[in-house]
């Protein structure tokens, strides 16, 4: 099994970051891929930035250039440095890592930014 804890959400107003984390633990052998989505009310889960276990990033277009997606030197640690901010960032964000091609997902962690 593996077991994923998220920290970092908040309430924040528009113009400022936050620093999501992720700690994935357990049976991660093979863990390949790191990443975080999100899902606002009454809308799809959607991907917001994933990073491979060869360093390569990507971003969903609303979020580029403002967000920073990276791992830490351990590889079982994902961050995501979120700046600039803005309402519609508001969502429940959720990390997902892939294990030996198996999907796990955190519990989530609230994001809230005030106008």
């Amino acid at each position: 099994q593996v077991q994923l804890v998220e920290s970092g959400g908040g309430l924040v107003q528009a113009g400022g970051s936050l620093r999501l984390s992720c700690v994935a633990s357990g049976s991660i052998f093979g863990l390949s891929y790191m990443g975080w989505h999100r899902q606002a009310p009454g809308k799809q889960r959607e991907l917001v930035a994933g990073i491979s276990s060869d360093g390569r990033t990507n971003y969903a277009d609303s979020v580029k250039g403002r967000f920073t997606i990276s791992r830490g030197n351990a590889k079982n640690t994902m961050y995501l440095q979120m700046n600039s901010l803005k309402p519609e960032d508001t969502a429940v964000y959720y990390c997902r890592v892939v294990v030996m091609f198996n999907d796990y997902w955190g519990q989530g962690t609230q994001v809230t930014v005030s106008s």
